[in-house]
């Protein structure tokens, strides 16, 4: 292969690599929301400046991705941090647990989404929207809400998942200093709501030292949303280097 020819590949191995150009469109991505409030300090440890907080509130979500281009199905679970960003609201990606390895490498190279691996499942049982979080063997998160008590207005629904979303992008170099140290940006578009519902909720967190979710403890259920909808994901943009301040 010649020098020139390098640079047109994406990602590595070169004759196989770990996920593909595109830009992917998700059909029947189904949401499991639930916001609590945590402790305030414990919140500030984890969310960089300069984003700001208001309030020491979490959303805690499972999503199962009917079909994803590129993809194909796969589950994914995570904490969102509401924030402000030079007077914007939006929300932090703290952490993203899923089942698919492509998925994660390109949502960690090609983005800056905080994605590791974890076995997430969103499923029905006995009239309760059951989402849970495993690593490994271990139970680290179970959340449960009543299936479709209310249906949710559309338009609130949409609100919920498409404020804009700030991500840390963090890339070494061979010296272990950073070589990218920057906050993006990024937002849903092109969002359809097919189905949106509320209901009762509860959440259980265990501590687990590989998938500290339970870092940021339940200290009020305050929210829980159910949604259907179809999705795209925007280009990140970054809005904050850390390495020239």
């Amino acid at each position: 292969m010649q020098q020139h020819d390098v640079v047109r590949h994406h990602a590595t191995p070169l004759g196989n690599p770990a996920y593909p150009p595109v830009n992917p469109r998700f059909t029947d991505r189904e949401y499991l929301n639930i916001v609590y409030r945590t402790d305030y300090d414990a919140l500030r440890a984890v969310v960089p400046e300069p984003l700001e907080i208001d309030e020491p509130l979490v959303r805690f979500e499972v999503m199962r991705m009917g079909d994803v281009s590129g993809y194909g199905p796969y589950t994914e679970s995570g904490q969102a941090v509401p924030v402000r960003y030079e007077g914007e609201r939006g929300e932090y990606l703290h952490a993203m647990y899923l089942d698919n390895f492509p998925a994660t490498a390109s949502g960690r190279e090609a983005s800056a989404y905080p994605k590791t691996a974890g076995s997430p499942a969103l499923y029905v049982d006995h009239g309760a929207l059951v989402g849970v979080l495993d690593h490994g063997s271990v139970r680290v998160a179970t959340a449960t809400m009543g299936y479709k008590h209310h249906e949710l207005d559309p338009g609130e629904a949409a609100a919920q998942i498409t404020v804009p979303t700030y991500l840390l992008k963090l890339v070494p170099g061979y010296d272990g200093a950073p070589q990218v140290a920057q906050l993006v940006r990024t937002r849903i578009t092109d969002v359809v709501v097919k189905g949106a519902w509320t209901g009762p909720a509860r959440l259980q967190l265990s501590a687990h030292a590989l998938a500290p979710m339970a870092d940021l403890p339940v200290r009020e259920i305050v929210s829980a949303s159910h949604l259907l909808t179809d999705l795209t994901l925007a280009p990140v943009t970054p809005v904050h280097d850390y390495l020239a301040h």
